[in-house]
């Protein structure tokens, strides 16, 4: 049994997905979960903040046109994430808002609630976001919702 099922069921990574879909409704963000049972090989050495990074680069996150991507990264033998915004949201939402998501994201794994948490979070990442980068009357959806597997 791999690591990611006993956190997680299809239809919790199908929620999952579906709050990333609902989140950007209102916004021109772009809102993506990547969840990895253990870090590479590769990137075992990695700050995790820099394997967040690459992460980003390997999603693509970093070409949406206004630079409005935010990851969910979720290691889950390690028990660590990272939140990692693009520049174009790093220039006006405070680092503080993320740190705020983060330690409620916190509480949720504490107690085992990992979908929920992960629901809460998008869904309030895409509230931020939407104060920030409403929806544009051009917008398209430039990344996938579905949860990032590895």
């Amino acid at each position: 049994m791999a690591l990611i099922d006993q956190y997680f069921t299809k239809a919790d990574l199908k929620r999952i997905t579906e709050a990333c879909a609902a989140a950007e409704i209102s916004t021109a963000g772009e809102i993506r979960v990547s969840i990895f049972s253990k870090r590479p090989r590769k990137a075992r050495d990695m700050e995790l903040m820099d394997f967040a990074q690459q992460e980003f680069q390997n999603l693509g996150m970093q070409k949406t046109r206004d630079r409005t991507g935010i990851l969910l990264l979720i290691i889950l033998a390690e028990r660590k994430f990272q939140i990692l915004a693009d520049e174009g949201i790093d220039a006006r939402v405070e680092q503080s808002q993320w740190d705020e998501l983060a330690k409620e994201l916190t509480g949720y794994f504490k107690a085992s609630n990992y979908t929920d948490g992960i629901e809460h979070v998008v869904a309030e990442m895409g509230k931020i976001l939407t104060q920030w980068f409403p929806i544009k009357a051009d917008d398209v959806n430039e990344l996938s919702n579905e949860v990032s597997i590895q």
